[in-house]
């Protein structure tokens, strides 16, 4: 698995594609993330959203159409994709996709596993690929994601958080600000969070 990552914007939302086996999956491809992402791939099959605000998904619509491949975006959060209470002119997405909490998906033998952690957003998801999470705006290094948002939810944030905790293996998070970190790592910190949401 190789992975490509370069924060775009004025939020400096990273913007991953994730190569495995040949085929290139494009996460949350944020504001000026096409030109990058087109000259970064080179067998496109899925963008991938970890949730529906703007600075994740400003690009997906210009991706859509550049590369004719299909946009996966949680159901909870898709009538985040069409605007944005903070930029009125986020260009409009539609999900080819709605994905259900916790579902999963096989590209061909490349297993994509949605993790359903709602409270930054009501669809906020990681994305496990192999060894990978990608966590979006959940889970940061030593921090988490708002919950002072319209749509937000502190107590959703501490039931995913309690999740969280219990996930039983160790993986590299690949968050939508900032810089890696794992699991276990971060697993120190939620009953911090928890107790301080």
């Amino acid at each position: 698995m190789n992975i490509k990552a370069k924060p775009m914007g004025d939020y400096q939302t990273n913007c991953y594609i994730v190569t495995v086996d040949g085929k290139d999956f494009i996460i949350d491809p944020g504001i000026g993330a096409t030109e990058w992402v087109v000259n970064n791939v080179t067998n496109p099959i899925a963008i991938l959203n970890t949730h529906g605000h703007f600075d994740h998904v400003w690009s997906n619509a210009e991706l859509q159409k550049k590369l004719n491949i299909p946009l996966y975006t949680p159901k909870d959060d898709i009538m985040l994709l069409s605007s944005s209470s903070w930029m009125s002119d986020l260009p409009p997405s539609y999900a080819d996709i709605a994905v259900e909490p916790n579902q999963e998906f096989d590209f061909d033998g490349v297993k994509v596993k949605f993790r359903h952690f709602p409270g930054h957003t009501p669809g906020c998801s990681t994305i496990e690929i192999g060894n990978a999470m990608f966590s979006g705006d959940f889970i940061f290094e030593k921090s988490i994601g708002r919950t002072d948002f319209p749509y937000s939810s502190p107590k959703e944030m501490r039931e995913s958080l309690e999740k969280f905790k219990q996930i039983p293996y160790d993986k590299t998070i690949y968050p939508g600000h900032g810089s890696t970190t794992t699991i276990r790592e971060e697993q120190q910190y939620s009953d911090y969070w928890i107790g301080n949401i």
